[in-house]
């Protein structure tokens, strides 16, 4: 059965229903915990058989369990959904790029809104942590998945989209702090559970409203395939993060082809600002106070891995 580790200030916990028992480890990151894999063992066994309850997770402020410095690595456009969405057809050729470590924000931190930035996005991702290194020219299958992948983490790939389309790059627009919130857990699985992945359902609200809804059954390029892919030219290390790409429901929608077309005919300056005019009546863009909850989870709860409730706030 697959096993919650929850981070605080204080150190690492086995997360047990509503309880938290504090696991003996001298591990300060996430790679130093994946080193240590024997002392979540112990902790589990432990409190089994002691019945010890430990604290309530509700009392303990969970950090991001991917702890940095580390890689954070993202695919593009990984979802049949948030392909239609974002206007594409045909093949999607499988594409990464980097955000800053700086961005990863814990699962109850708020996301700041940069002053400049007006067109605020939210992505849920499932991200994969790294339990063993990745070198270049590795080739990752279905059954080995498990010997790469410790775990997994809920994620929010937020994006500043008038910073993305305008410099048409994707570190900077991405790359604030606070705009990759992760966790609450780190959730380690069994080998046998990678079986159950496209059964997990990623499902993110904003003010309670659904905006995104989908299992990983839609995605394009799977875990296995990605880690190839991107084998090819990046190599990985234990407690380095991959977010695998989001479902159709963002705020940003490609416009009609009709209106796309219309465009291409104009100068640049005049095409953006006739665009951003016609976003700027999107309501499904953040805002302040906003609060977005994010969670991933299988229909019969093998895996879950919490909910993120992460509130939007304007830069001062």
């Amino acid at each position: 059965m697959s096993t919650n580790v929850l981070r605080t200030a204080d150190g690492w916990w086995v997360v047990r229903d509503t309880r938290a028992v504090r696991i003996e480890t001298k591990a300060v990151t996430t790679a130093d915990l994946l080193a240590d894999l024997a002392a979540v063992r112990e902790t589990v066994r432990e409190a089994a058989a002691s019945g010890d309850t430990g604290t309530a997770v509700a009392d303990l402020v969970a950090l991001s369990p991917v702890t940095t410095p580390c890689r954070v690595v993202a695919q593009m456009v990984n979802y049949r959904s948030h392909a239609r969405d974002s206007g594409f057809t045909g093949d999607i050729p499988p594409t990464f790029f980097r955000k800053a470590s700086g961005s990863v924000s814990g699962p109850g931190e708020a996301i700041v809104r940069p002053s400049h930035v007006q067109f605020l996005d939210y992505e849920i991702e499932l991200g994969l942590v790294m339990g063993a290194p990745l070198p270049v020219g590795t080739v990752v299958t279905e059954q080995d998945l498990p010997s790469y992948v410790a775990g997994l983490v809920v994620t929010n790939d937020v994006s500043a989209r008038d910073v993305q389309l305008t410099k048409t790059q994707f570190y900077e627009s991405k790359s604030y702090p606070t705009f990759t919130p992760t966790g609450p857990y780190l959730c380690l699985l069994e080998p046998e559970e990678f079986a159950h992945l496209l059964d997990l359902r990623l499902k993110l609200t904003v003010n309670g409203d659904l905006r995104q809804d989908r299992t990983l059954a839609d995605m394009i390029v799977r875990p296995a395939q990605a880690l190839t892919l991107l084998a090819r030219f990046q190599t990985l290390d234990p407690g380095d993060l991959l977010l695998t790409g989001t479902p159709g429901g963002t705020a940003l929608k490609a416009p009609p082809k009709a209106v796309e077309k219309v465009g291409a005919l104009l100068p640049p300056a005049l095409k953006w600002k006739a665009f951003f005019r016609s976003q700027a009546r999107n309501p499904h863009y953040l805002r302040d106070g906003d609060l977005i909850t994010a969670a991933i989870a299988t229909p019969d709860g093998r895996i879950a891995l919490g909910e993120q409730r992460t509130t939007v706030t304007d830069a001062q």
